[in-house]
C-alpha cells in the first residue's frame, strides 16, 4: 500500500426531504449571496428548484439563478456564471442537479477567485488552489462530483466540443451535499443505467492497479460494485424503490470520494478515451464508459491476470478453475452481458460514434496529454488507444 493524506470535509445530509435544509445548511456555513445553478428545467418542472428556494428564503439569504446547464457542460455558462458571480458579491454556489450542474459550479467557483482564464484550469496552465464554497442537491447518482474534488468541461467553438478536459483541487470538494434517493424516482431509465455505468467505471479505475496489499481497499471496491450489479436492475424496473435508489445513490458518492482508492495508484486511462467520445458526438459519459471499458480490459488483461480472475470471481462469482486468459475474457464478456442487460451500448455502432474518426480521437486525446502515454495499470502511447478504439469499434 502507498503512503497517503485524505481529508474530505464534506458534510453528507441523506434521505427523505433533504433538499428543504438547503437554506439552513447555507446559513450555518456562512453563506451571505447565495449562486443557485441548475439545469435545463427539470428542476423546475419537479418543483425541486422551488423547494430549495423557498428554504434559502426562509433563512433570509439573497440569491442569484442561473440554470441551463446541458450534459457535457460548456465553457460559455461557466463564464456566464463568473461574471454574475462578481457582479453580484456571491460567495457560496449552490448547484442542483447531477454531475454536469455541480461540475459547472465548481468551474465557476474557482474561476469568481482566478485572475486569468477559468480554462487555464483545464488545460493545465494553473491549478485550482481556492475556489468560493460549494454545495449540491444531488439529483443523478453518477458522477460522484458532490464528494469529490474533480470536475470536467467542455470548450467549445462554432464547430461543436473540440475539448473536453478535468481538472479539480480540495478547494471545490463541496463543503455540503444534500442525498435525497426520491429525487431520482423520475428518471429516464437509460440515465439510471447511464449513472450505475458510471459508478461502476469510477471503482474499476481505482481497482485495476499494480499496487501490492491493498485487500481492505480491493475489498471496499467489490463492495460498491456488487452492490450496483444487485440494486441497478431493480431501480430501473422499479423506479420509486427506495431501498435499490437509496444504496445506488451513496453508491454513487463512495466510489468517488477517493476513499476507496487510498493508498493505490488508479489507471484513468479508460475515462480519458471515453471523454473523446462524448465530445465529439455528444453521447452520456455512462454510455460511453459502457463501450470503453470492456474494450480497455481486453486490450490490458494479461497485465495481471491473476486481478482479472479476482475480479471475475468476486464480483461476477465465475468459476475460475482453469485457464486464467479465459476466466478473464469470461469476465469481460459478463459485464458486457450486464450492461446490454439495462440497454447500455456496448460498441461504437451502437453508440453511433464512427471507425473513421479513430485518429481523430487518437489526435485529440494525446494532445490534452502533451502526447505523453496515458494511464497508470497499463501505460498506453498512441498506438496502443488506437487499439482500444478500434477492439470497441468491431
Amino acid at each position: 500500500m502507498l503512503n497517503f493524506s485524505f481529508k474530505r470535509a464534506t458534510e453528507y445530509v441523506f434521505g427523505k426531504g433533504v433538499e428543504t435544509k438547503a437554506g439552513e445548511m447555507l446559513k450555518k456555513y456562512g453563506a451571505t449571496k447565495v449562486l443557485v445553478h441548475y439545469g435545463q428545467g427539470s428542476v423546475v418542472r419537479s418543483g425541486l428548484l422551488a423547494r430549495v428556494e423557498d428554504s434559502i428564503n426562509a433563512v433570509g439569504i439573497p440569491y442569484v439563478s442561473l440554470g441551463g446547464v446541458q450534459p457535457n457542460p460548456v465553457d460559455k455558462l461557466v463564464y456566464e456564471g463568473i461574471e454574475l458571480c462578481r457582479k453580484e458579491s456571491v460567495d457560496f454556489v449552490i448547484a442542483v442537479g447531477g454531475g454536469s450542474v455541480i461540475d459547472s459550479a465548481k468551474a465557476i467557483a474557482a474561476g469568481v477567485l482566478f485572475g486569468g482564464d477559468f480554462w487555464d484550469f483545464y488545460s493545465g496552465k494553473a491549478e485550482m488552489t481556492k475556489a468560493l464554497p460549494i454545495a449540491t442537491v444531488l439529483t443523478i447518482p453518477a458522477a460522484g462530483s458532490e464528494g469529490s474534488p474533480s470536475t470536467v468541461i467542455n470548450k467549445i467553438t462554432g464547430d461543436g466540443p473540440i475539448e473536453k478536459r478535468g481538472s479539480g483541487g480540495d478547494c471545490v470538494v463541496p463543503t455540503f451535499s444534500l442525498l435525497n434517493p426520491e429525487l431520482s424516482y423520475t428518471l429516464p431509465s437509460y440515465q439510471t443505467a447511464c449513472g450505475a455505468v458510471d459508478i461502476m467505471a469510477h471503482v474499476m479505475e481505482r481497482y485495476f492497479t499494480n499496487t501490492p496489499d491493498v485487500e481492505i481497499t480491493d475489498r471496499l471496491c467489490e463492495a460498491v460494485l456488487l452492490t450496483v450489479i444487485k440494486h441497478a436492475p431493480t431501480a430501473i424496473a422499479q423506479p420509486e424503490n427506495y431501498a435499490a435508489r437509496s444504496n445506488i445513490y451513496w453508491a454513487g458518492t463512495v466510489a468517488h470520494d477517493d476513499s476507496i482508492g487510498l493508498g493505490r495508484e488508479g489507471d484513468w486511462a479508460t475515462h480519458l478515451m471515453e471523454h473523446e467520445l462524448s465530445a465529439l458526438y455528444g453521447v452520456a459519459h455512462g454510455a460511453g464508459l459502457a463501450v470503453m471499458f470492456p474494450a480497455w480490459m481486453e486490450y490490458v488483461c494479461e497485465q495481471d491476470l491473476d486481478r482479472f480472475v479476482r475480479f471475475a470471481k468476486n464480483v461476477w462469482n465465475i468459476d475460475c478453475e482453469g485457464d486464467k486468459k479465459a476466466t478473464a475474457m469470461k469476465a469481460i464478456l459478463t459485464m458486457k452481458d450486464f450492461f446490454k442487460s439495462l440497454d447500455m451500448p456496448t460498441s461504437f455502432a451502437e453508440l453511433g460514434a464512427k471507425k473513421e474518426d479513430i485518429d481523430k480521437l487518437v489526435e485529440i486525446l494525446f494532445k490534452g496529454s502533451g502526447g505523453k502515454p496515458i494511464g497508470g495499470f497499463v501505460k498506453l502511447a498512441e498506438e496502443d488507444a488506437r487499439k482500444v478504439y478500434e477492439i470497441a469499434a468491431r
